[in-house]
């Protein structure tokens, strides 16, 4: 009878195992290591959205952490929840950032082995704030001290500070992207203290740093073209900086001295440089000069010849040079460069200094990398070339800890290890840094070599050295398809995340950095504090040259290797799941993205080459004995037999599992989840015998002791409810007579009468008129006051007015103030004329709708004496046969420009233009009429997509008034001496433009109801 029991319970439970499986579908599994298809990126990507759109936005690949932004806050990562993680073991819970942080701190505790937390991944992943929390979890679990709470604010503070990478109580700066304190690219901003200062300084400090607060101002800041970014905000970013310059232990003669190194670099990018007729650069405009020799205190006689003359030291004497142009250019970029450069080490180097860990007993350390992740542009230079090569060491290393941390697990439990195939990627780090016969070795030779190197010889050395490496591509190597896809002046690696194409342009340049010694000579007289540390007098002493770029950065790599190679890893791989920083946004284009170029599914294949699943005895037998009669409720045996009856009992095949000498491996995630759901079903058998037994008991138990409880309690709690009742009343009676006294001699003069009732009447009215302040200042409405708070409803009244004035006034900036001039001329000329104009309101207006780089460079050229104000793409339709042809129409200070490729079509100079015509419906036409007088030719007929806003753009630049025509049914327009065309405008079901029989130009457009 119980064996038959036994067999049925046996096949309900294995019935189980096959069915429940389905129900894992909804959130994903939380170790990728867990996928049956592990090699499918689909199944990767799938996986990783069923756990975002449940807000489980960490999942792991073994040990190492995968990290989704949500962009929202998810309620995470309170003190409870590290208190919850807090000596738990690392797979018991949930994945979580503070599980890798508590796994890090007990392995660096219980093994005295040192630890690093390695986070990577692109802008707006959530490195940085994942840096924090890690940060914050220590500062919260681990034990403190007073010192160590000093330090611990400081190192968090100092985030904000520096643009750097905090390692525990110490701060390494491997790379600072010194190039972009002089370029940025489209849509890049500069360092992010420039964007602070101008926005939230004092005016006083800016007055004293000659500095205004629009970043529109200097060149520094204002090439990539987003000066001003929604999601930041760089004035409360300036009060979080000033707070942490005040922990971090800086004095106002630092902070005086730091913001006038900072404030010059923005005046150095201002200098404007001239030809002279010997082609050597001047500087005709000396105020920016002055500014820098002030702020740097140096003479500015010595710094104006430095920036255009360079001294050459020959055996017994100096001979001081005139610079060119170009060369003038480059020597204030590089000294820019040096500047910010220095100074951000000296920064690093203050606050380590009040970072020191003065308690030598304890030499373990917990170190967090926060790195850039794999970069591919569109076009991609010098920087990207040195961040992917990094990457490429970093992938190394993991790849090869990974491997090593599996072969000795597997040694130690007496498991047999499978060698296992993966694509090492050495062979890319050889040829990048192989000595003599790597790309920086050969960009660095071509750097040094006398002649006239250039970044195409760099090239052409590049394909003679290590053009059959098969990792290693150009145009001049490439085949017929990849030809195409290569630029002259491009090359293209192989890397483990896939193909990705430099620009050599500038790589010479950037690779040098060199600063002249002339430069170097007026910067060490310095009276600055911080740039004398900076520039000791000492170099000028050393004549050798300095390393270049791309040495220092392999130096300061391999370094970093060392360092990371000496101790415990943990990874960290974070995803932006979207560019828009929306949350529950699941772009699936731009995770693969990620996926490909993070590495992530070689990670994965070399994890789970062997076993899936691996566990201790102990645990294993402790979470699963319910499922076997022999091991359940106690398994009094060794925990390896009582695991092994289990699986037995089970139903375990011989090739889902292996036994290793301390730990059980499963190699197959559909074996773990077959058990996992039995225990499920075994847990709600278990649960409810107990339950029924524990409860009846309980039951019975509680009963007798509530009765006897409840009858007296009665009996007392009637006595003490009816003498609360007489006391309330007392109370609501004397309350209730108080208040209709004060009613009544409400009007008369405060006394102990009216006084309680009078305060109470203030109280509510202010309580009430909070709910129903006016929102805007056209908003008239107001709480209407009882009559003895008639006065002071006028003055609050009065003041909220002022309030909400001044509030507007100080939200309108500078730049919509310019648009909106701009939008009161638009509404002049075609308010009440012409259809379409109310929707335009809405629609900001544009500086220019073409950007000088779609310009072809001979147009440029030929109007290069002018400033172009404006330029949009148009089509211009033929006087004679109105064909449509695409053009660009450019406005300068003087003239319109209607320019096709590299011609100019047609000069309208503002003097010989006549008018502007324009139908009063909702078409893009615009006719420009010349001057019968202009010999060139007749009248300009466009049709423009912001018609408004190209019209607007013209009228301002023409300074004339009443020169727009908004016409209605025809107009006419001027063609050849004599001759003249016409255009007719009209409604239709659709929009047309063609020539009708008559030969006159027909305009269909679409009349929308208002």
């Amino acid at each position: 009878m119980e064996s038959k029991k036994e067999d049925v319970r046996r096949k309900h439970i294995h019935l189980h195992m096959e069915g429940a499986l389905t129900a894992r579908d909804k959130v994903g599994v939380q170790d990728f290591v867990l996928l049956d298809a592990y090699t499918s990126e689909s199944a990767f990507v799938d996986n990783l959205r069923k756990r975002f759109n449940e807000n489980l936005i960490y999942t792991y690949i073994g040990t190492l952490l995968v990290s989704v932004n949500p962009y929202q806050e998810l309620g995470i990562y309170t003190v409870s929840q590290m208190e919850l993680y807090q000596g738990v073991n690392f797979f018991e819970l949930p994945p979580h950032v503070y599980a890798i942080a508590d796994n890090a701190y007990r392995m660096m505790c219980s093994e005295l082995n040192n630890h690093f937390i390695l986070i990577s991944g692109e802008s707006g992943a959530g490195k940085t704030e994942a840096s924090k929390k890690i940060l914050q979890y220590f500062a919260v679990t681990c034990p403190m001290t007073q010192s160590l709470q000093i330090a611990r604010d400081r190192l968090l503070l100092s985030n904000p500070v520096l643009e750097g990478i905090p390692v525990g109580g110490h701060i390494i700066s491997y790379l600072i992207e010194k190039s972009r304190v002089v370029y940025q690219n489209q849509g890049e901003r500069n360092f992010h203290i420039f964007y602070q200062l101008l926005a939230g300084g004092e005016e006083e400090r800016l007055a004293f740093l000659g500095l205004e607060r629009d970043p529109q101002l200097y060149k520094y800041l204002s090439q990539g073209h987003c000066a001003k970014e929604s999601s930041i905000n760089d004035k409360n970013d300036w009060k979080t900086v000033s707070n942490a310059f005040s922990v971090i232990d800086f004095t106002e003669a630092d902070l005086e001295n730091l913001f006038g190194i900072i404030a010059s670099v923005l005046h150095l990018g201002n200098i404007g440089f001239e030809e002279d007729d010997q082609g050597c650069a001047t500087i005709p405009d000396t105020h920016e000069i002055k500014w820098i020799a002030k702020l740097l205190g140096v003479h500015s006689a010595d710094l104006l010849e430095a920036l255009t003359h360079r001294k050459i030291e020959a055996k017994t004497e100096e001979v001081i040079c005139p610079l060119t142009l170009e060369l003038s250019v480059y020597a204030r970029d590089a000294m820019a460069k040096a500047v910010y450069g220095r100074t951000f080490t000296w920064l690093v180097n203050k606050i380590n200094s009040s970072l020191v860990n003065k308690d030598f007993t304890r030499k373990t350390v917990i170190g967090l990398l926060d790195i850039y992740g794999f970069e591919v542009f569109d076009k991609n230079g010098f920087e990207q070339f040195c961040i992917n090569y990094c990457n490429e060491k970093l992938q190394q290393l993991l790849i090869e800890r990974t491997l090593k941390a599996e072969q000795a697990e597997y040694e130690m439990e007496g498991i047999e290890w499978e060698p296992i195939k993966y694509f090492n990627n050495k062979i890319i780090c050889d040829l990048v840094e192989e000595r003599h016969k790597g790309i920086i070795s050969i960009l660095d030779e071509e750097c040094i070599r006398p002649g006239p190197a250039t970044d195409l010889s760099f090239l052409e050395k590049l394909e003679e050295k290590v053009g059959k490496h098969a990792h290693f591509e150009t145009r001049k190597l490439a085949g017929p398809k990849g030809r195409k896809r290569i630029g002259w002046m491009e090359f293209r690696l192989l890397h483990y995340a896939g193909e990705v194409t430099y620009c050599t342009k500038g790589f010479l340049e950037k690779n040098n950095d060199l600063l002249y010694r002339h430069l170097k000579e007026v910067l060490c007289k310095s009276k600055n504090v911080i740039l004398r540390e900076c520039f000791l007098r000492a170099e000028l002493e050393n004549r050798r040259r300095p390393p270049t770029v791309g040495t220092q950065f392999k130096n300061s790599l391999s370094s970093l290797l060392e360092i990371l190679i000496s101790k415990e890893p943990s990874y960290i791989r974070c995803i932006k799941p979207n560019d828009r920083k929306e949350p529950s946004k699941f772009d699936d284009f731009l995770i693969r993205h990620q996926i490909k170029y993070l590495g992530l599914m070689e990670h994965l294949r070399v994890r789970r080459a062997g076993f899936a699943y691996r566990r201790k005895y102990e645990h294993f037998l402790q979470r699963y004995k319910s499922l076997c009669p022999d091991t359940w409720p106690h398994w009094h045996g060794p925990p390896a037999e009582g695991v092994e009856r289990l699986i037995n009992y089970m139903g375990y095949k011989p090739e889902e599992y292996k036994l290793g000498k301390t730990k059980i491996f499963i190699r197959f995630p559909r074996t773990l989840f077959a058990t996992e759901d039995a225990l499920e079903f075994c847990k709600h058998q278990l649960v409810a015998r107990i339950q029924a037994t524990y409860k009846s008991c309980l039951g019975r138990r509680e009963y007798v002791k509530k009765r006897q409880a409840a009858i007296k309690l009665e009996a007392h709690w009637r006595g003490a409810l009816a003498r609360k009742a007489i006391q309330r009343r007392k109370w609501a009676v004397r309350i209730i007579r108080k208040f209709i006294k004060g009613f009544i001699s409400r009007n008369k003069p405060l006394c102990p009468d009216n006084e309680e009732f009078i305060v109470f009447v203030r109280k509510n009215y202010i309580l009430n008129l909070r709910y129903h302040l006016p929102k805007t200042v056209l908003d008239k409405s107001w709480l209407r006051p009882p009559g003895i708070l008639e006065n002071a409803s006028d003055l609050l009244r009065k003041m909220c007015v002022r309030n909400l004035v001044q509030k507007y006034c100080r939200g309108i900036t500078a730049e919509r103030k310019a648009m909106m001039q701009q939008k009161v001329v638009t509404s002049e000329i075609f308010r009440g004329r012409k259809d379409g104009y109310t929707e335009s309101l809405n629609q900001p207006f544009a500086n220019s709708r073409i950007n000088e780089g779609d310009i072809n460079p001979k147009v440029l050229q030929l109007i290069s004496h002018e400033k172009i104000q404006y330029g949009v793409p148009v089509i211009k339709y033929d006087r004679k046969g109105f064909k449509a042809r695409q053009r660009q129409l450019i406005l300068t200070q003087k003239a319109a420009y209607v320019v096709e490729l590299a011609k100019i079509k047609q000069k309208i100079e503002y003097s010989a233009l006549k008018g502007v015509s324009t139908s009063n419906l909702r078409d893009g036409i615009l006719v420009i009429h010349v001057s019968p007088e202009d010999k060139q030719k007749g009248d300009a007929v466009l049709q423009c997509g912001h018609m408004f806003e190209a019209v607007t753009k013209l009228v301002m630049l023409v300074k004339k008034e009443n020169i727009v025509n908004v016409v209605q049914g025809s107009l006419q327009f001027f063609i050849s001496p004599g001759k003249e065309g016409t255009i007719v405008f009209d409604t239709g079901p659709e929009e047309q433009i063609y020539k009708n029989k008559n030969g006159q130009l027909t305009v269909v457009s679409v009349r929308r109801k208002s």
